[in-house]
C-alpha cells in the first residue's frame, strides 16, 4: 500500500508539472533571455548597455541619415529601447520582480534628453557624451515607452515624459505633401512610415490614458496621412517612406514613395487601426486592421522548400509586427497571424541560439552565427516577444477555463 500510495503521489506531482510547464514556458523563456541581455550588454558604470556583445565588437552603424557612425562604448537609443520594450511587457507578468529594472530604465533613457534644443528631445546618443541628432522614431519609441510604463505603474511622471515627446513629435509636422513628419529633425528629405507610425500608435496611447481630443485628432490625420500615402492597396501593407527630391518642399507630384517593405511599418499601423476601432467604434479601422495583417501575412511569412519556418526581415521589426497582430488577436480571436510568429519563436528557441544563450539575427538558424557578435535590439526584443507570447496563451486559457 505505501509503494501505491507514494507511486500515486509521484504520479500526481509529475502530473502537475507537465500540466503547469506549457502555462510558464514562454514566460520562463522570457525571463532567461531578458537577465542573460542585463548580464551580457549591461555597461554599469554609465547604468547603460553596449551595442554589441562582446562590447569590443565596433563595426560600422547602417541606421543613421549619414554613414560613418560606429558602434561606441554604449549603445544609440533605438536598440536601448528595445530593453525598455522587453522590461515594460515583463511588468505586466511579474511587476514586483521587475519595478527594479524599470526604475533602471528611467535612469538610462532620461541620459538620451537632450535639454539644449526646444522643444526637448531624446538624442541617438547620450547628451552628456556629445550632442547628437534627434530622431523623430527614436522619440516616438520612448514616449510609447513611456505610455506602457504609466499604464502598468500609473505614475504620472511617466504619462509627463510622453506628453512631452508627443509636443517634440508634434513641433515636426508639415502640411507639405499633405502632412507627416520627416524621420531627422530638420532634415525634409523624406517623411517616413517608421516616424509617422510610431507617432500615431503614441498619440492614441496618449488619448486612450487622458481623454484629450487634441491626440485623437493627431493620430486620425497620421493615419490617414500614412493609409493615403504610403498603403499599397493591392499587397495591403505599407511602405517604408515618401522621398522629397532635394529636401524641398516641391509639389506633390514630384515625390516619390519608397518601396521597400518592412514588418513594423505595417505593424504600427495595425495597432493604430484596432485603437481606432476601439475608440470610435467605426468599423471600417476593424476592416483595415484586418486587411493589413492578411496582407502581411502573406507578404512576409513562407516555409522553406524544407519546411523551415521564415520571416523576411530582422526580429524587431517582426515583433512590433506582433504588437499589431497581438492587438487585433485580443478583438477577433483569430489566431491566424500571431500562430505564424509564434512557430517561428519557437524555431527559433531550438535551432538559432548561440551556445550562451542568446538569440541569432536569423530565426531560421540555417547561417552558424554561434561566435557571431550579437546586436543589442536583435537579443532585447525576443525578451518582449516570448512575454507577449505568455501574455497572450494566458488569455487564451483564461478564455477556455470561462467557456468550460
Amino acid at each position: 500500500m505505501r509503494k501505491e500510495f507514494l507511486l500515486l503521489v509521484v504520479m500526481y506531482l509529475l502530473g502537475s508539472v507537465a500540466q503547469a510547464q506549457p502555462k510558464d514556458i514562454y514566460l520562463q523563456r522570457a525571463k532567461e533571455t531578458f537577465h542573460l541581455v542585463w548580464a551580457k550588454y549591461r555597461v554599469p558604470e554609465h547604468g547603460l548597455f553596449a551595442e554589441y556583445y562582446p562590447n569590443s565588437h565596433k563595426p560600422d552603424l547602417t541606421y543613421f541619415q549619414e554613414s560613418g557612425h560606429k558602434a561606441q562604448e554604449v549603445s544609440y537609443l533605438w536598440p536601448m529601447s528595445g530593453v525598455f520594450s522587453s522590461v515594460n511587457i515583463l511588468m505586466e507578468l511579474d511587476p514586483k520582480a521587475y519595478k527594479p529594472y524599470l526604475d533602471s530604465m528611467l535612469v538610462a533613457v532620461e541620459q538620451y534628453l537632450d535639454k539644449t534644443r526646444t522643444p526637448h528631445g531624446y538624442q541617438a546618443y547620450p547628451s552628456k557624451f556629445e550632442r547628437v541628432d534627434r530622431y523623430y522614431d527614436d522619440n516616438g519609441l520612448v514616449g510609447i515607452d513611456y505610455m506602457d510604463a504609466y499604464v502598468v505603474t500609473a505614475d504620472k511622471s511617466y504619462l509627463a515624459k510622453a506628453k512631452a515627446v508627443m509636443s517634440f513629435i508634434e513641433s515636426g509636422w508639415t502640411q507639405d505633401f499633405g502632412g507627416g513628419v520627416p524621420w531627422l529633425e530638420g532634415v525634409r528629405d523624406q517623411k517616413p512610415a517608421c516616424s509617422n507610425g510610431k507617432a500615431t500608435v503614441l498619440a492614441l496611447k496618449l488619448y486612450q490614458a487622458t481623454r484629450d481630443e487634441a491626440y485623437l485628432r493627431y493620430a486620425i490625420k497620421s493615419y490617414d496621412w500614412m493609409l493615403n500615402t504610403l498603403r499599397d492597396d493591392s499587397l495591403n501593407i505599407i511602405w517604408n517612406s515618401l522621398l522629397i527630391p532635394d529636401g524641398t518642399a516641391a509639389e506633390r507630384k514630384d515625390a516619390e514613395v519608397q518601396k521597400h517593405a518592412y514588418t513594423y511599418n505595417t505593424g504600427t499601423m495595425i495597432q493604430s487601426a484596432v485603437r481606432l476601432y476601439k475608440i470610435t467604434g467605426k468599423k471600417s479601422y476593424l476592416n483595415d486592421a484586418r486587411a493589413l495583417a492578411e496582407g502581411s501575412y502573406k507578404y512576409y511569412f513562407g516555409h522553406t522548400d524544407d519546411g523551415v519556418p521564415y520571416v523576411k526581415d530582422i526580429p524587431w521589426f517582426t515583433v512590433v509586427l506582433f504588437r499589431g497582430y497581438q492587438e487585433l488577436y485580443e478583438i477577433d480571436r483569430n489566431p491566424r497571424y500571431v500562430e505564424a510568429v509564434i512557430e517561428r519563436a519557437e524555431w527559433a528557441w531550438v535551432h538559432a541560439r548561440d551556445e550562451e544563450g542568446l538569440p541569432y539575427a536569423d530565426w531560421t538558424g540555417r547561417k552558424d552565427e554561434n561566435k557571431k557578435p550579437k546586436w543589442l535590439l536583435d537579443s532585447s526584443c525576443m525578451a518582449e516577444l516570448y512575454a507577449r507570447i505568455a501574455l497572450i496563451k494566458a488569455m487564451t486559457r483564461e478564455k477556455e477555463l470561462s467557456i468550460k
